[in-house]
């Protein structure tokens, strides 16, 4: 089984950035928890600050892959094109958030994503991508 983990912008600075919203934790050491937890599957990760990257690496993988979970950041709320990328693949996707984006600001209760998504998973902190993979197995 192969499941892609896609983050998108500013999720490079987990860990550093605001930890009482996201954690002191960096995602490439949650990464390697991840993979020691589900060493049957084989996990893959992807992180980009720039939205043609991430649509061309669902691209890439939205045809032979068995799950993608992605945490599209800023990009939830806003990305036509991501959503349209979401929609040409073939490969069911995860919208994963480590925060609540219901208790947040305003502009981040609306997902221009959610809709084309398997499911939503927001607000279990990193613990919601072990669960998008035990969803796909």
């Amino acid at each position: 089984m192969q499941i892609a983990i896609i983050n998108g912008p500013n999720l490079n600075l987990l860990g550093k950035r605001e930890p009482g919203i996201y954690g002191n934790e960096s995602f490439e050491s949650y990464f390697e928890k991840l993979k020691a937890q589900y060493p049957d599957v084989q996990l893959t990760y992807f992180q980009s600050n720039i939205e043609g990257e991430m649509i061309n690496h669902l691209h890439e993988i939205g045809f032979s892959y068995d799950g993608i979970l992605l945490n599209a950041g800023g990009y939830t709320h806003t990305s036509v094109a991501l959503r349209d990328a979401i929609s040409a693949v073939k490969t069911p996707v995860l919208e994963i958030h480590i925060s609540n984006i219901h208790a947040r600001e305003e502009f981040r209760h609306k997902s221009m994503i959610a809709p084309v998504c398997a499911g939503s998973i927001c607000g279990l902190g990193m613990k919601g991508y072990a669960l998008g993979i035990a969803y796909f197995l």
